[in-house]
């Protein structure tokens, strides 16, 4: 079988506040630390590849002889969103941040999408996703009109009853809103939120919902992949993130297990290069809710699955876990994601056992770390290669 690479990401698993945390409002923020103190973490997985023995990782117990290789990663992008993240992850460094509205959209933009879609707009704020549609929705089913609202994060999120606008008609008019939100109000993503329910007090999102990301201004690994004629599969949301840019193959998923389902298949599919995983329930369903004993439940979730998967890789395929960013559950100062650290885990039987890393500046050591382990020309994206301490000294002679 061909060289294979499982890069997971975690979504919002970071592992302690950034020097610059501060500057964003998030000093002290630790999302690893709050799932531990929470009492509900259990990782025995992840604490055999090395994650207590991370750069600064302060709580849980030092695995003795770590099986894997890891490292502590610090975003070099100015910002802490899932799509600045994802593309830094993927060897594109953003050194400008996206557009935020703290104050809600500009006039002129509510007018324009309003004449484009035919409806009036409700909201325009920063909001809480389960909460604006408890607040705005049972208007929004009176009147028709899209409740529009925003986060800390670089987003334009259209919330809308499945009854009142069917969601092939949403996702259109998230279309137009993409289009129609470039140059200075280029915002990262524009999400689709559908939900159901008869009144405040029931409505619940769907899992339909649907993101239309910017699209990535450079190349990224993903097309310096599929360029050397490998698989670029992506799974979960990684084809939105990229706006499909060198995503040969997108499944979408529903949840995380969902998520560890199909990536469980992928494991039994002969193919060549890699498999990108979003797991996104970590983010959207503890993180921002700020439920810490959830978030730990889901990561011990995931690391009894891990267990089960790792066996079933072969001797030349390579697991990656990592983070996009951070969203501490016991954050209360505000409910968006957090500026941290994220961990970077490497396992595989052509790697050595127990490596420490260390601390590396820019996610985009993943891409290049995945390029040069592909034999993909990645010199053009930003970061450095690992692979030459991770691989085991038999496999230095070989290359």
């Amino acid at each position: 079988m061909s060289k294979r690479v499982f890069l997971i990401v975690l979504d919002s698993f970071g592992i302690g506040a950034e020097p610059d945390a501060a500057a964003f409002g998030d000093e002290g923020t630790n999302t690893l630390a709050a799932c531990a103190a929470s009492g509900k973490l259990d990782v025995p997985n992840m604490a055999r590849l090395g994650l207590f023995n991370i750069d600064g990782v302060a709580c849980g117990v030092p695995a003795v002889s770590p099986a894997g290789c890891y490292a502590r990663l610090q975003e070099a992008s100015n910002g802490k969103d899932t799509t600045i993240g994802h593309w830094e992850i993927a060897g594109l460094e953003s050194p400008r941040p996206l557009p935020t509205y703290p104050d809600g959209f500009p006039a002129e933009v509510i007018r324009e999408f309003e004449q484009k879609t035919g409806r009036k707009v409700l909201c325009n704020k920063p909001y809480s996703g389960t909460q604006v549609i408890r607040d705005y929705g049972e208007e929004h089913l009176r009147t028709g009109a899209l409740i529009v609202y925003t986060s800390a994060d670089s987003v334009f999120q259209v919330a809308a009853h499945e009854d009142v606008v069917p969601v092939e008609e949403l996702y259109r008019y998230c279309e137009m809103a993409r289009a129609m939100l470039q140059g200075v109000h280029s915002v990262g993503r524009v999400i689709a939120r559908p939900f159901t329910g008869t009144c405040a007090e029931d409505f619940q999102r769907t899992p339909r919902r649907h993101d239309y990301s910017l699209t990535p201004p450079a190349p990224t690994m993903l097309e310096c992949i599929g360029a050397a004629g490998l698989d670029v599969i992506g799974v979960g949301k990684i084809y939105d993130i990229f706006a499909g840019q060198g995503v040969a193959e997108a499944i979408r998923t529903a949840d995380n297990a969902d998520g560890m389902r199909v990536t469980d298949q992928l494991a039994a599919r002969d193919f060549s290069g890699l498999a990108f995983v979003n797991l996104v329930d970590f983010d959207m369903v503890y993180g921002h809710r700020r439920n810490a004993a959830g978030y730990a439940l889901a990561l011990t979730e995931f690391d009894r699955w891990l267990g089960t998967f790792m066996p079933k890789l072969g001797a030349e395929d390579l697991l990656l876990i990592t983070a996009d960013h951070g969203c501490d559950p016991s954050y209360t100062k505000t409910t968006d994601h957090t500026r941290e650290y994220v961990p970077l885990l490497a396992w595989g039987k052509a790697l050595r056992a127990g490596v420490n890393l260390g601390t590396h500046r820019s996610f985009a050591c993943v891409a290049r770390t995945v390029c040069d382990y592909l034999g993909a020309d990645g010199r053009d994206l930003a970061g450095h290669s690992l692979l030459e301490e991770m691989k085991a000294p038999e496999e230095k002679q070989i290359r």
